[in-house]
Formats: structure tokens, sequence, C-alpha cells
């Protein structure tokens, strides 16, 4: 079944858009398929799924993993929307310290292949959100990083300016690039 591979303005940045097949009963697509994702350049193995829910309102992130547990995301929305962000954090990239925000929902089904080296985070546009993501090294406490949502270098364009936040969210600090020793898995 045909899906759309759309690489974005970061390299290694894939927006996915599968094939939706509707009829009277409902609707169906194929939401992964590994021959189908190597096909298109996406060489991930994936070892961890996340599912989180979140309220309006609400922005998660940003945050990464440093090397050995450098993760690659799979990410896709199951209930509402959020505006997906993404930073190019390796430092020998032409686009080191860019970003960019795409909406993925519900009802658009598109889902977004994150490579490592980028810190990821989103904003929930919806009442409630939640969100999948397949992920291709298992979470590690001491491996993670982040940046802080506001950092005024990146001037991201978040479509609110007063998030609700974690704790540990409130803690991150501004964006640095990272050593590729850091991001390769």
């Amino acid at each position: 079944m045909p899906t759309s591979f759309h690489p974005l303005g970061l390299e290694g940045l894939i927006l996915i858009e599968p094939q939706i097949f509707t009829d009277s009963r409902g609707y169906f697509f194929e939401s992964f398929k590994e021959s189908g994702l190597r096909a298109n350049g996406i060489p991930a193995h994936f070892v961890q799924e996340n599912h989180s829910s979140s309220t309006g309102g609400v922005i998660r992130g940003l945050h990464y993993q440093r090397a050995p547990y450098a993760q690659a995301k799979l990410v896709r929305v199951l209930a509402g929307a959020i505006y997906d962000v993404v930073v190019d954090l390796r430092d020998t990239s032409p686009t080191c310290g860019k970003w960019i925000g795409i909406e993925l929902s519900a009802s658009n089904r598109k889902q977004l292949y994150v490579p490592t080296g980028f810190a990821h985070g989103f904003c929930v546009l919806s009442e409630q959100a939640e969100i999948s993501y397949l992920c291709t090294a298992e979470y590690s406490p001491q491996a993670e990083g982040g940046i802080a949502w506001d950092d005024p270098t990146l001037a991201i364009e978040w479509p609110i300016s007063n998030p609700m936040l974690s704790a540990r969210d409130e803690t991150w600090g501004a964006f640095k690039p990272l050593p590729a020793a850091e991001w390769q898995g």
C-alpha cells in the first residue's frame, strides 16, 4: 500500500503520509511497515514505544538522548492535535540550530521520523492529545538532555506563550550543538 515520504528542510527529517482507505465502515491504513521505511531511507530498528496523554496548552520538550542511547523517533498522534517541533543539534550539520514545526493530528494521520541528533518536543493544540512514538533506543536517565522551550537563540514560533511545563522541562538550559560522538548511535 503506497505511503508518501516527504523529506523536510533538515537532513534526515521525514514526514510520512499513509494512504487512507475509507468506506462506510470507517478507515484503514498501514501505520508501520519496516520494509517501506527502509526503502525510503529510514534504517531505524525500533525497540521501545512510548505513549503520552496531555491536556491543551502543554508543551513537552525539547528532549534528546546522548549516545549510546541516542534515539531516532517515529511520532504519531492517536487523538487530538499537536504542534510538533524538532531542532537540529548535530554540530556537523549545515542546519545545526535550525528548527521545524509541523501539525500532527489524529485526523491528518501524518507521522514524523526524527533521526538521532535532534531535540524533539510538542505543544498540545486540542483539549487533549494522545501521542505514540517508537524509539530506536531505550530511555536512559543518564543520557537525557534538553533545551528550554523558549530559548531565544532558536526563536521557535510556538502557538502559545504561557504553556504548562513539567518541573524537569522548566530547568533545561540554552541550545548547544552536540558533537557527533554524542548523537551518533
